[in-house]
Protein backbone atom coordinates (compact mmCIF):
# COMPACT_ATOMS: atom_id res chain seq x y z
CA UNK A 1 0.00 0.00 0.00
CA UNK A 2 2.62 2.95 -1.37
CA UNK A 3 1.68 6.12 -2.53
CA UNK A 4 3.12 7.77 -5.87
CA UNK A 5 3.18 11.36 -6.46
CA UNK A 6 2.85 12.07 -10.57
CA UNK A 7 4.55 15.12 -10.91
CA UNK A 8 3.27 17.48 -14.20
CA UNK A 9 3.36 21.31 -13.92
CA UNK A 10 3.85 21.41 -10.20
CA UNK A 11 7.40 21.21 -9.72
CA UNK A 12 8.25 21.88 -6.57
CA UNK A 13 8.61 20.31 -2.87
CA UNK A 14 7.09 23.51 -0.67
CA UNK A 15 3.50 24.33 -1.11
CA UNK A 16 2.88 21.39 -2.66
CA UNK A 17 -0.61 19.60 -2.06
CA UNK A 18 -0.06 16.44 -3.38
CA UNK A 19 2.87 15.95 -1.29
CA UNK A 20 1.01 16.75 1.69
CA UNK A 21 -1.90 14.59 1.68
CA UNK A 22 1.18 11.73 0.55
CA UNK A 23 2.61 12.23 4.17
CA UNK A 24 -0.92 11.61 5.75
CA UNK A 25 -1.04 7.86 3.79
CA UNK A 26 0.20 4.86 5.27
CA UNK A 27 3.28 3.35 3.31
CA UNK A 28 5.82 4.64 1.04
CA UNK A 29 5.83 7.77 -1.44
CA UNK A 30 7.92 7.97 -4.62
CA UNK A 31 7.38 10.84 -6.88
CA UNK A 32 7.81 10.13 -10.97
CA UNK A 33 7.90 12.51 -14.10
CA UNK A 34 8.03 12.03 -17.84
CA UNK A 35 9.65 13.67 -20.11
CA UNK A 36 6.80 12.80 -22.82
CA UNK A 37 8.19 12.62 -26.21
CA UNK A 38 4.96 14.44 -27.48
CA UNK A 39 6.21 16.92 -26.04
CA UNK A 40 9.56 17.72 -28.01
CA UNK A 41 7.73 16.25 -31.60
CA UNK A 42 7.18 18.61 -34.58
CA UNK A 43 4.01 20.55 -34.36
CA UNK A 44 2.14 21.07 -37.69
CA UNK A 45 3.48 24.32 -38.19
CA UNK A 46 7.12 22.84 -39.03
CA UNK A 47 8.54 23.74 -35.36
CA UNK A 48 8.74 22.17 -32.05
CA UNK A 49 6.15 21.74 -29.42
CA UNK A 50 9.15 22.62 -26.97
CA UNK A 51 12.50 24.25 -28.25
CA UNK A 52 15.80 24.86 -26.51
CA UNK A 53 15.00 26.83 -24.39
CA UNK A 54 12.00 25.29 -22.35
CA UNK A 55 13.76 22.40 -22.53
CA UNK A 56 16.70 23.31 -20.63
CA UNK A 57 14.91 25.25 -18.03
CA UNK A 58 12.62 21.86 -17.37
CA UNK A 59 15.42 19.91 -17.49
CA UNK A 60 17.39 22.29 -14.80
CA UNK A 61 13.69 22.26 -12.71
CA UNK A 62 13.42 18.50 -12.74
CA UNK A 63 17.16 18.40 -11.42
CA UNK A 64 16.60 20.19 -8.23
CA UNK A 65 13.36 18.48 -7.67
CA UNK A 66 14.72 15.22 -7.42
CA UNK A 67 17.66 16.85 -5.08
CA UNK A 68 14.90 18.88 -2.86
CA UNK A 69 12.77 15.40 -2.84
CA UNK A 70 15.79 13.53 -1.74
CA UNK A 71 16.37 15.47 1.15
CA UNK A 72 12.90 14.26 2.24
CA UNK A 73 13.50 10.83 1.29
CA UNK A 74 10.98 10.71 -1.07
CA UNK A 75 12.94 9.05 -4.58
CA UNK A 76 12.05 10.95 -7.89
CA UNK A 77 11.98 8.10 -10.85
CA UNK A 78 12.40 9.92 -14.26
CA UNK A 79 11.82 8.65 -17.64
CA UNK A 80 11.76 9.60 -20.65
CA UNK A 81 8.66 8.14 -22.16
CA UNK A 82 5.07 8.34 -21.94
CA UNK A 83 3.17 8.40 -18.96
CA UNK A 84 0.44 5.82 -20.21
CA UNK A 85 3.74 3.37 -20.94
CA UNK A 86 5.51 3.94 -17.87
CA UNK A 87 3.29 4.87 -15.07
CA UNK A 88 1.16 1.53 -15.01
CA UNK A 89 4.35 -0.75 -14.65
CA UNK A 90 5.06 1.81 -11.90
CA UNK A 91 1.95 1.71 -10.30
CA UNK A 92 2.18 -2.47 -10.45
CA UNK A 93 5.91 -3.03 -9.67
CA UNK A 94 5.77 -0.67 -6.64
CA UNK A 95 2.07 -1.62 -5.21
CA UNK A 96 0.65 1.71 -5.42
CA UNK A 97 -2.70 2.35 -3.77
CA UNK A 98 -3.12 6.27 -4.44
CA UNK A 99 -1.72 8.57 -7.15
CA UNK A 100 -1.73 11.88 -6.07
CA UNK A 101 -0.98 15.17 -9.01
CA UNK A 102 -2.24 18.27 -10.19
CA UNK A 103 -5.10 18.45 -11.54
CA UNK A 104 -5.24 19.53 -15.75
CA UNK A 105 -8.23 19.95 -17.73
CA UNK A 106 -6.93 20.81 -21.64
CA UNK A 107 -7.40 17.96 -24.02
CA UNK A 108 -4.11 16.54 -24.00
CA UNK A 109 -3.45 16.34 -20.55
CA UNK A 110 -7.05 15.30 -19.90
CA UNK A 111 -6.80 12.30 -23.02
CA UNK A 112 -3.59 11.14 -21.34
CA UNK A 113 -5.03 11.11 -17.59
CA UNK A 114 -8.34 9.45 -18.88
CA UNK A 115 -5.37 6.81 -20.41
CA UNK A 116 -3.66 6.11 -17.41
CA UNK A 117 -7.22 5.63 -15.16
CA UNK A 118 -7.93 3.02 -17.89
CA UNK A 119 -5.23 1.07 -17.56
CA UNK A 120 -4.91 1.20 -13.77
CA UNK A 121 -8.44 1.10 -12.53
CA UNK A 122 -7.97 0.20 -9.42
CA UNK A 123 -5.91 2.89 -8.20
CA UNK A 124 -6.93 6.24 -6.46
CA UNK A 125 -6.92 8.76 -8.52
CA UNK A 126 -6.61 12.35 -6.47
CA UNK A 127 -6.27 15.49 -7.78
CA UNK A 128 -5.87 18.73 -6.59
CA UNK A 129 -5.80 22.64 -8.22
CA UNK A 130 -2.76 23.54 -7.35
CA UNK A 131 -1.89 26.28 -9.43
CA UNK A 132 -4.11 28.62 -8.33
CA UNK A 133 -3.91 32.00 -6.37
CA UNK A 134 -7.71 32.04 -5.79
CA UNK A 135 -9.00 28.31 -5.57
CA UNK A 136 -12.00 27.10 -7.17
CA UNK A 137 -13.75 26.27 -4.50
CA UNK A 138 -13.30 29.50 -3.03
CA UNK A 139 -14.61 31.88 -5.88
CA UNK A 140 -17.64 33.37 -5.66
CA UNK A 141 -19.45 32.40 -8.19
CA UNK A 142 -21.97 28.83 -8.24
CA UNK A 143 -20.35 27.51 -11.69
CA UNK A 144 -17.96 27.59 -13.98
CA UNK A 145 -20.66 29.23 -16.81
CA UNK A 146 -20.77 32.48 -14.03
CA UNK A 147 -17.52 33.23 -14.58
CA UNK A 148 -17.32 37.18 -16.14
CA UNK A 149 -16.02 37.82 -19.78
CA UNK A 150 -14.60 40.67 -18.58
CA UNK A 151 -11.57 40.92 -16.32
CA UNK A 152 -11.96 43.51 -13.82
CA UNK A 153 -15.57 42.33 -12.98
CA UNK A 154 -13.44 39.11 -11.92
CA UNK A 155 -11.22 40.36 -10.20
CA UNK A 156 -13.18 42.91 -8.07
CA UNK A 157 -15.10 39.57 -6.90
CA UNK A 158 -12.65 38.16 -5.80
CA UNK A 159 -10.42 40.59 -4.05
CA UNK A 160 -13.74 41.42 -2.30
CA UNK A 161 -15.03 37.89 -1.27
CA UNK A 162 -11.67 35.61 -1.68
CA UNK A 163 -9.48 35.09 0.89
CA UNK A 164 -6.12 33.02 -0.48
CA UNK A 165 -4.83 30.21 0.80
CA UNK A 166 -1.58 30.24 2.91
CA UNK A 167 0.70 27.90 1.84
CA UNK A 168 1.05 24.47 2.91
CA UNK A 169 3.63 23.35 5.43
CA UNK A 170 5.67 20.08 4.02
CA UNK A 171 6.68 17.64 6.93
CA UNK A 172 10.87 17.71 7.07
CA UNK A 173 11.29 14.63 6.43
CA UNK A 174 9.35 11.48 5.03
CA UNK A 175 9.90 8.10 6.71
CA UNK A 176 12.75 6.21 4.81
CA UNK A 177 12.04 5.42 1.39
CA UNK A 178 13.51 2.17 0.57
CA UNK A 179 12.81 2.16 -3.38
CA UNK A 180 16.28 2.89 -4.81
CA UNK A 181 16.56 5.54 -7.65
CA UNK A 182 18.23 3.95 -10.41
CA UNK A 183 16.44 6.56 -13.16
CA UNK A 184 18.84 8.93 -14.96
CA UNK A 185 17.96 12.05 -16.35
CA UNK A 186 17.72 12.41 -19.97
CA UNK A 187 20.26 14.95 -21.59
CA UNK A 188 19.31 18.02 -24.11
CA UNK A 189 20.94 15.77 -26.26
CA UNK A 190 18.07 12.83 -25.33
CA UNK A 191 15.31 15.43 -26.00
CA UNK A 192 17.10 16.53 -29.45
CA UNK A 193 19.00 19.22 -28.44
CA UNK A 194 22.62 20.59 -28.26
CA UNK A 195 23.15 22.29 -25.08
CA UNK A 196 23.82 26.18 -25.50
CA UNK A 197 24.82 29.03 -23.01
CA UNK A 198 22.55 31.82 -22.94
CA UNK A 199 22.73 34.80 -24.63
CA UNK A 200 25.01 37.64 -23.32
CA UNK A 201 21.88 40.16 -23.69
CA UNK A 202 19.44 37.90 -22.29
CA UNK A 203 16.82 39.29 -20.13
CA UNK A 204 16.03 35.94 -18.63
CA UNK A 205 19.47 34.35 -17.89
CA UNK A 206 18.30 32.14 -15.28
CA UNK A 207 18.41 28.65 -14.54
CA UNK A 208 15.36 26.33 -13.43
CA UNK A 209 13.97 25.17 -10.38
CA UNK A 210 12.38 25.80 -6.80
CA UNK A 211 15.46 27.24 -5.27
CA UNK A 212 16.18 29.34 -8.36
CA UNK A 213 12.45 30.29 -7.85
CA UNK A 214 12.56 31.41 -4.28
CA UNK A 215 16.11 32.78 -4.57
CA UNK A 216 15.12 35.17 -7.84
CA UNK A 217 11.90 36.62 -5.27
CA UNK A 218 14.21 37.15 -2.23
CA UNK A 219 16.73 39.30 -5.09
CA UNK A 220 13.18 41.26 -6.52
CA UNK A 221 11.86 41.78 -3.28
CA UNK A 222 14.04 41.77 -0.03
CA UNK A 223 17.72 42.51 -1.54
CA UNK A 224 16.95 45.03 -4.09
CA UNK A 225 13.19 46.25 -3.21
CA UNK A 226 12.55 46.14 -7.26
CA UNK A 227 8.81 45.43 -6.37
CA UNK A 228 8.45 49.07 -4.94
CA UNK A 229 9.05 49.82 -8.84
CA UNK A 230 7.25 47.44 -10.50
CA UNK A 231 4.13 48.95 -12.02
CA UNK A 232 6.89 51.79 -13.04
CA UNK A 233 9.39 49.72 -14.79
CA UNK A 234 7.31 46.42 -16.23
CA UNK A 235 7.22 47.82 -19.47
CA UNK A 236 11.14 47.62 -19.72
CA UNK A 237 12.20 45.81 -22.69
CA UNK A 238 16.25 45.37 -21.71
CA UNK A 239 17.78 43.98 -18.54
CA UNK A 240 17.26 41.61 -15.56
CA UNK A 241 14.92 44.00 -13.22
CA UNK A 242 12.04 45.33 -15.24
CA UNK A 243 9.53 43.05 -14.13
CA UNK A 244 9.91 40.39 -11.57
CA UNK A 245 10.60 36.81 -14.16
CA UNK A 246 8.86 34.91 -11.67
CA UNK A 247 6.19 33.58 -14.75
CA UNK A 248 8.74 30.73 -16.03
CA UNK A 249 8.94 29.04 -12.88
CA UNK A 250 5.32 29.91 -12.22
CA UNK A 251 4.71 28.61 -15.25
CA UNK A 252 6.04 24.75 -14.43
CA UNK A 253 5.12 24.96 -10.77
CA UNK A 254 8.73 25.49 -9.28
CA UNK A 255 6.58 27.84 -7.68
CA UNK A 256 3.15 28.33 -6.22
CA UNK A 257 1.04 31.60 -6.78
CA UNK A 258 0.23 31.41 -3.18
CA UNK A 259 3.59 31.69 -2.20
CA UNK A 260 4.41 34.55 -4.38
CA UNK A 261 0.82 36.28 -3.11
CA UNK A 262 2.18 35.91 1.18
CA UNK A 263 5.82 37.55 0.32
CA UNK A 264 4.00 40.03 -1.20
CA UNK A 265 1.87 40.63 1.65
CA UNK A 266 4.88 40.10 3.86
CA UNK A 267 7.28 42.83 2.17
CA UNK A 268 3.91 44.99 2.50
CA UNK A 269 4.05 44.92 5.98
CA UNK A 270 7.22 45.52 6.77
CA UNK A 271 8.59 47.40 3.89
CA UNK A 272 5.96 49.12 2.64
CA UNK A 273 2.84 49.03 0.35
CA UNK A 274 2.58 51.02 -2.98
CA UNK A 275 0.98 50.91 -6.33
CA UNK A 276 3.72 48.72 -7.67
CA UNK A 277 3.48 45.70 -4.81
CA UNK A 278 -0.01 45.52 -5.34
CA UNK A 279 0.40 45.33 -9.18
CA UNK A 280 2.42 41.86 -8.74
CA UNK A 281 -0.65 40.91 -7.17
CA UNK A 282 -2.81 42.29 -10.09
CA UNK A 283 -0.64 40.55 -12.21
CA UNK A 284 -1.09 36.57 -10.30
CA UNK A 285 -5.07 37.62 -10.76
CA UNK A 286 -4.86 37.97 -14.82
CA UNK A 287 -2.96 34.29 -15.09
CA UNK A 288 -5.70 33.45 -12.67
CA UNK A 289 -8.49 35.22 -14.57
CA UNK A 290 -7.07 32.73 -17.83
CA UNK A 291 -6.78 29.93 -16.26
CA UNK A 292 -10.83 30.07 -15.28
CA UNK A 293 -11.41 31.38 -18.80
CA UNK A 294 -10.44 28.42 -20.15
CA UNK A 295 -11.62 25.69 -17.51
CA UNK A 296 -14.90 27.57 -18.45
CA UNK A 297 -14.22 27.72 -22.28
CA UNK A 298 -12.63 24.27 -22.71
CA UNK A 299 -11.07 23.60 -26.26
CA UNK A 300 -13.01 26.95 -27.59
CA UNK A 301 -9.79 28.75 -26.51
CA UNK A 302 -7.89 26.61 -29.20
CA UNK A 303 -10.10 27.12 -32.09
CA UNK A 304 -9.75 30.26 -34.54
CA UNK A 305 -12.81 31.71 -33.60
CA UNK A 306 -12.14 31.81 -29.90
CA UNK A 307 -14.29 32.18 -27.18
CA UNK A 308 -16.27 34.83 -29.11
CA UNK A 309 -17.03 32.75 -31.82
CA UNK A 310 -15.96 35.76 -34.47
CA UNK A 311 -15.44 34.61 -38.15
CA UNK A 312 -12.36 36.92 -39.45
CA UNK A 313 -10.56 36.29 -42.60
CA UNK A 314 -7.31 34.49 -41.08
CA UNK A 315 -4.58 34.10 -43.52
CA UNK A 316 -1.88 31.58 -43.85
CA UNK A 317 1.22 32.63 -45.52
CA UNK A 318 4.52 30.60 -45.23
CA UNK A 319 6.73 33.61 -46.55
CA UNK A 320 4.98 35.96 -43.66
CA UNK A 321 4.96 33.47 -41.20
CA UNK A 322 9.05 33.04 -41.97
CA UNK A 323 9.64 36.66 -42.11
CA UNK A 324 7.64 36.53 -38.29
CA UNK A 325 9.84 34.28 -37.19
CA UNK A 326 13.14 35.36 -38.17
CA UNK A 327 12.71 38.90 -37.82
CA UNK A 328 12.45 40.27 -41.35
CA UNK A 329 9.86 42.49 -41.58
CA UNK A 330 9.04 45.94 -42.70
CA UNK A 331 8.54 46.74 -38.40
CA UNK A 332 11.90 47.26 -36.92
CA UNK A 333 10.27 46.98 -33.43
CA UNK A 334 8.82 43.81 -34.16
CA UNK A 335 11.56 42.32 -35.61
CA UNK A 336 13.88 43.34 -32.63
CA UNK A 337 11.60 41.39 -30.26
CA UNK A 338 11.27 38.39 -32.53
CA UNK A 339 14.76 38.20 -33.15
CA UNK A 340 15.67 38.29 -29.12
CA UNK A 341 12.70 35.37 -28.75
CA UNK A 342 14.91 33.34 -31.32
CA UNK A 343 18.04 33.92 -29.91
CA UNK A 344 16.96 33.94 -25.85
CA UNK A 345 12.97 32.02 -25.38
CA UNK A 346 12.48 35.35 -23.77
CA UNK A 347 10.39 38.34 -24.62
CA UNK A 348 8.57 41.46 -22.41
CA UNK A 349 5.27 41.69 -22.23
CA UNK A 350 5.27 45.45 -23.95
CA UNK A 351 7.06 43.03 -27.22
CA UNK A 352 4.38 40.09 -26.68
CA UNK A 353 1.48 42.01 -27.23
CA UNK A 354 3.22 44.44 -30.04
CA UNK A 355 4.19 41.05 -32.18
CA UNK A 356 0.90 39.19 -31.58
CA UNK A 357 -1.29 42.45 -32.64
CA UNK A 358 1.03 42.61 -36.02
CA UNK A 359 0.61 38.98 -36.47
CA UNK A 360 -2.96 38.81 -36.30
CA UNK A 361 -4.30 42.32 -37.04
CA UNK A 362 -1.50 44.15 -39.22
CA UNK A 363 -0.90 40.82 -41.02
CA UNK A 364 -4.67 38.87 -40.62
CA UNK A 365 -2.51 35.73 -40.07
CA UNK A 366 -4.08 32.67 -38.33
CA UNK A 367 -3.11 33.59 -34.34
CA UNK A 368 -3.02 30.09 -33.61
CA UNK A 369 0.12 29.99 -35.07
CA UNK A 370 1.69 32.64 -33.55
CA UNK A 371 0.37 31.31 -30.05
CA UNK A 372 1.84 27.53 -31.49
CA UNK A 373 5.54 29.39 -31.77
CA UNK A 374 5.45 31.08 -28.63
CA UNK A 375 4.68 27.53 -27.01
CA UNK A 376 7.96 26.59 -28.55
CA UNK A 377 10.11 29.51 -27.89
CA UNK A 378 8.89 30.96 -24.95
CA UNK A 379 10.81 30.06 -21.87
CA UNK A 380 7.69 30.83 -19.89
CA UNK A 381 5.02 29.32 -21.56
CA UNK A 382 1.71 28.65 -19.76
CA UNK A 383 -1.25 26.97 -21.95
CA UNK A 384 -3.61 28.89 -20.45
CA UNK A 385 -1.82 32.81 -20.10
CA UNK A 386 -0.45 32.27 -23.66
CA UNK A 387 -4.00 31.44 -25.20
CA UNK A 388 -5.67 34.22 -23.48
CA UNK A 389 -3.61 36.17 -24.56
CA UNK A 390 -3.32 35.49 -28.00
CA UNK A 391 -7.12 35.64 -28.00
CA UNK A 392 -6.98 38.72 -26.77
CA UNK A 393 -4.72 40.23 -29.03
CA UNK A 394 -6.19 38.83 -31.72
CA UNK A 395 -9.96 40.01 -31.44
CA UNK A 396 -11.43 36.33 -30.33
CA UNK A 397 -10.83 36.65 -26.45
CA UNK A 398 -11.21 38.49 -23.65
CA UNK A 399 -11.02 42.46 -24.80
CA UNK A 400 -14.03 44.06 -24.94
CA UNK A 401 -12.56 47.60 -26.80
CA UNK A 402 -10.85 44.85 -29.79
CA UNK A 403 -7.63 46.77 -29.73
CA UNK A 404 -4.77 46.92 -32.57
CA UNK A 405 -1.39 48.33 -31.37
CA UNK A 406 0.36 50.58 -33.14
CA UNK A 407 3.62 49.25 -33.29
CA UNK A 408 5.68 52.47 -34.51
CA UNK A 409 3.58 54.86 -31.80
CA UNK A 410 4.48 51.75 -29.36
CA UNK A 411 8.63 51.67 -30.52
CA UNK A 412 8.45 55.80 -30.03
CA UNK A 413 6.75 55.17 -26.18
CA UNK A 414 8.83 52.79 -25.03
CA UNK A 415 12.34 52.05 -27.29
CA UNK A 416 12.32 56.32 -27.73
CA UNK A 417 16.55 55.82 -27.91
CA UNK A 418 16.41 53.14 -30.41
CA UNK A 419 18.44 51.48 -27.91
CA UNK A 420 16.41 48.19 -27.63
CA UNK A 421 16.14 47.73 -31.41
CA UNK A 422 19.90 48.38 -31.83
CA UNK A 423 20.20 45.52 -29.15
CA UNK A 424 18.91 43.02 -31.72
CA UNK A 425 19.06 44.28 -34.93
CA UNK A 426 22.13 44.76 -37.73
Amino acid sequence: MNNLIWFRNDLRVEDNTSLLQATKKNGTTIGVYCFDPRHFAETQYGFKKTAQFRAKFLLETVTELKNNLAHKNISLLVLHDLPENVLPKIIEEHAISNVFFQNEWTTEETTVLQNLKNKASNTNWIATYDQFLFHPASIPYQNLQSIPEVFTEFRKACEKQVVVQKPVTIPTQFTENKIQNATILPTMRDLGFDDFESHPSSAFPFKGGENEALNRMQYYFWETKKITEYKKTRNGLIGLDYSSKLSAWLANGSISARTIYWKIIQFEKEITKNEDTYWLIFELIWRDYFKYISLKHGDAIFKIDGILHKNYDWKTNKKALNQWIHGNTPDRFVNANMIELQKTGWMSNRGRQNVASYWAKEWEQDWRIGAAYFESFLIDYDVHSNYGNWMYNSGVGNDPRDRKFNTKRQAEMYDGDGKYQQLWLP
